[in-house]
């Protein structure tokens, strides 16, 4: 008798247990089990993620930002957080620059610049090209580099004012090509940047370096010759990494390209 309750209520139990199986709605469900519905908050989300993911150096080689970010990357380049960051980046290095020891008073004390998305700004190219939706175009881009109308990035003018009356000398060190020299000389007058050391342009010879090789030898030879490189100032992690860094580099906010 004993025996055959127990089976009764085992039987009992797994019938139950066998109709809540049978009931979807009674099966808990994990997030990634369900369908992903991608709103605005999600989409906000992602892109926030990613843009983190590519300023941090997190993310593997890319080529355009995801298309489900254009808006989301358009709205930050052109609203209030893209020029927050820009000035806080300034802001930084400006302390920085201050607090350098220039006892040595040889007029060694070096800050290299990047041009690009560091002291000119090429939004007006961008806009026209989906904001880092396509894929760089080098002759596109060389096009609007020739018309040297690039406008200057306002926070990085003032910091770059402020490294010349603390005085640093300034070495202005960009993968343009060295056949745009006249045009880039004439950019950065017209957008205020005067009384730099040295332009250092790509020589026909080192177009296929890779940027953070070219850019290290660079400043190789900035050491070699004495020079004590105190700050680096870049939009991109090749103008940044390498060998002969500086004593503190500040990375400009880009979501939109990286070139290797």
């Amino acid at each position: 008798m004993i025996y055959y309750v127990i089976f009764l209520v085992v039987s009992l139990f797994a019938s139950a247990f066998s109709d809540e199986l049978s009931d979807p709605s009674s099966i808990l469900k994990y997030p990634s089990e369900e369908t992903k519905r991608v709103d605005g908050d999600e989409v906000n989300l992602h892109c926030t993620s990613w843009r983190f993911a590519a300023e941090t150096n997190n993310l593997a080689p890319w080529s355009t930002i995801p298309a489900e970010c254009a808006d989301y990357v358009k709205d930050y380049v052109l609203g209030k957080g893209y020029v927050a960051d820009l000035e806080r980046v300034s802001e930084e290095a400006s302390v920085f620059a201050s607090t350098v020891d220039f006892s040595a008073g040889d007029g060694k004390d070096a800050w290299v610049f990047d041009i690009d998305e560091t002291l000119l700004s090429n939004l007006p190219y961008y806009i026209d090209h989906g904001f880092g939706l396509e894929v760089f175009d080098h002759s596109e881009f060389d096009k609007w580099v020739e018309r040297g109308v690039a406008p200057a990035i306002a926070p990085s003018l003032k910091l770059y004012q402020r490294v010349i009356d603390l005085g640093y000398r300034v070495f202005l060190l960009t993968g343009r090509k060295e056949s745009h020299r006249l045009v880039t000389v004439e950019n950065l007058i017209n957008a205020g940047f005067q009384n730099w050391d040295k332009l250092i342009l790509r020589s026909p010879d080192e177009q296929h370096k890779m940027a953070t090789l070219y850019k290290s030898e660079k400043r190789d030879e900035m050491v070699k010759e004495g020079y004590r490189i105190r700050g680096n100032s870049g939009d991109q992690w090749s103008d940044l990494l390498g060998s002969s860094m500086s004593q503190r580099s500040f990375k400009l906010a880009n979501p939109m390209y990286y070139i290797p």
